[in-house]
């Protein structure tokens, strides 16, 4: 299996309580959250990838850069899209938006690493030795 530019990744959710921008606090209003929209467009970006992966392979994000346009109600649909734009060895860049039934609510682009599971919990879990 590969991965390859043009690959598209799709998810969705329902706005409510639990994906406000008042419960991620990052604002006081009931609107969607832009940590909950990040989190989406990463969502769509590693989930079209895996299956694409090798056994033991996953990915990683490691930026995002994006911008939040339009507020999104509680009780609205909102989904995101990504594509593979960039395949670079084990850098993969993809461009991402995110969507209410009204329309795009943000855009931008977010990069992601292959890294192999073992090695990277691994060197991960030395951050707790003494």
């Amino acid at each position: 299996m590969s991965v390859t530019v043009g690959l598209k990744g799709r998810a969705e959710a329902l706005v409510n309580d639990q994906n406000t921008a008042q419960a991620a606090c990052s604002g006081a209003l009931p609107v969607f959250g832009t940590p909950f929209m990040c989190a989406l467009m990463e969502e769509a970006a590693w989930k079209s990838i895996a299956p694409h992966l090798e056994e033991g392979q996953s990915t990683v994000g490691t930026k995002l850069d994006i911008t939040h346009d339009s507020a999104t109600p509680v009780g609205m649909k909102v989904w995101a899209e990504s594509e593979i734009t960039e395949v670079d060895g084990k850098r993969l860049v993809l461009k991402v938006a995110a969507y209410d039934q009204k329309g795009l609510i943000g855009q931008g682009t977010h990069e992601r690493f292959i890294v192999t599971n073992e090695r990277f919990l691994s060197k991960a879990a030395k951050k707790l030795e003494g």
